[in-house]
């Protein structure tokens, strides 16, 4: 029996997921499309839903001030492409079929506005960011998932009740500044990215992140990492590349599992 170890795999020989680059507007509409259905369902799965609150918006690649948004009152779990509202920054529908909730889109927009850099906004009232935006606090560097949003995202210090005019919206957006991610406080998370998988991603690792806070917390006094060691794991993995790749699997799964999202 021979013991010579079989030659490696030459690194261009192997399969490895980047983000696609569309030659046309219309390619990258469809894209992100599919990604916005894909990424409303996982959070379906997740429970983030509660009643008709929660939105995940994608920026046009077309026209700059119209956004991809779910349809008011449909379950998350249920949308597809065909049912995304495309919205302009006003809230008056431009495609589509059905309403949008004008309150949370006037946030959403607004963010948009802001940030041009931003291609799509994730805001739901998940039940652990929910319980920590009570705080009134940011999230600590106690694990490593944490560090990527160490001194990159924001507390939004006031609770001025239901978002419902531009204004807040604005307020909103200031808040969150050119960072990743905002604590709005008495009220969850929001989350922006470079594409929905980055936004959906920061939201997902953001709640979660969220959640052993508070369970660390509980059982004792969490051991902070410190400054220099949390801002380089930042640098490695607070990138939006790095979400981008992260939500892979989960789109992977939702897409296969329910291939009717594509509809």
């Amino acid at each position: 029996m021979s013991t010579q170890t079989p030659p490696p795999v030459p690194t261009e020989h192997l399969q490895f997921a980047m983000p696609p680059i569309h030659d046309s507007p219309a390619g990258e509409r469809r894209h992100r499309k599919e990604r916005l259905a894909g990424a409303l369902r996982i959070f379906g799965r997740l429970g983030y839903e509660d009643g008709v609150s929660g939105h995940i918006t994608a920026r046009d690649p077309e026209y700059d001030d119209c956004y991809w948004v779910n349809p008011f009152g449909m379950p998350f779990k249920h949308v597809t492409v065909s049912d995304l509202v495309l919205a302009n920054g006003d809230g008056q529908v431009v495609e589509g079929r059905r309403h949008v909730n004008q309150a949370a889109f006037t946030v959403h927009a607004e963010v948009h506005r802001a940030r041009p850099d931003v291609v799509a906004v994730a805001h739901c009232h998940s039940l652990y960011g929910r319980t920590l935006s009570t705080l009134g606090e940011l999230i600590d560097p106690i694990t490593q998932e944490a560090c990527a949003f160490y001194e990159d995202h924001a507390l939004l210090d006031e609770y001025t009740g239901v978002a419902v005019d531009p204004d807040e919206g604005r307020r909103i957006a200031a808040a969150l500044s050119s960072n990743k991610a905002l604590i709005l406080r008495n009220h969850g998370l929001l989350t922006v990215g470079g594409s929905v998988d980055s936004a959906a991603w920061w939201f997902l690792s953001m709640e979660r992140s969220c959640q052993v806070q508070l369970a660390a917390r509980a059982a004792g006094r969490p051991i902070l990492i410190d400054h220099r060691k949390a801002v380089s794991t930042r640098e490695q993995l607070g990138g939006d590349l790095v979400a981008w790749i992260n939500h892979q699997p989960l789109w992977q799964d939702i897409s296969s599992a329910e291939p009717d999202l594509l509809s």
